[in-house]
């Protein structure tokens, strides 16, 4: 069965989840030590079921929040106004999927080139994955 372009971003959503939650990880213990894991679920709200877990447990879209709300306190100092950027498109790709949104080949080129930028600016290993995905799609689009 074919992979649809919904589900290649879906599957850059948990790649983007993986690379992010040790990152995210790592700077709140860096800044925060042994209070890191309290400390970031101040910046999720009320997103209760997130903030009684690890940090390496959270999904997606709460690293991306606590990415966002966190910035100028956290991760300015170690990421800089493109990864802002990136950011910011990654939290609508992800919103867009989780309501099912159709997305088109240039959406969804778009979306695993943004995810594989952030991952990149992490050093993340699942950048290597989402480059395959990116350059697969390339291929479908190409022979199309």
């Amino acid at each position: 069965m074919a992979t649809t372009n919904h589900e290649r971003v879906g599957k850059a959503l948990e790649l983007l989840r993986a690379g992010l939650s040790l990152f995210v990880g790592r700077e709140f213990e860096s800044l925060y030590r042994d209070s890191a894991g309290a400390q970031a679920a101040r910046f999720l709200a009320d997103d209760r079921l997130n903030a009684k877990r690890p940090i390496t447990q959270w999904d997606v879209a709460a690293l991306l929040r606590v990415m966002w709300e966190a910035w100028n306190e956290v991760f300015r100092q170690t990421l800089g106004p493109a990864e802002r950027s990136l950011l910011s498109e990654l939290r609508d790709w992800r919103n867009k999927w989780a309501h099912q949104e159709t997305f088109s080949s240039d959406d969804t080129y778009r979306a695993l080139d943004s995810t594989a930028r952030l991952l990149a600016a992490v050093s993340a290993r699942e950048v290597e994955e989402v480059e395959r995905m990116k350059m697969e799609l390339l291929r479908l689009r190409f022979d199309e």
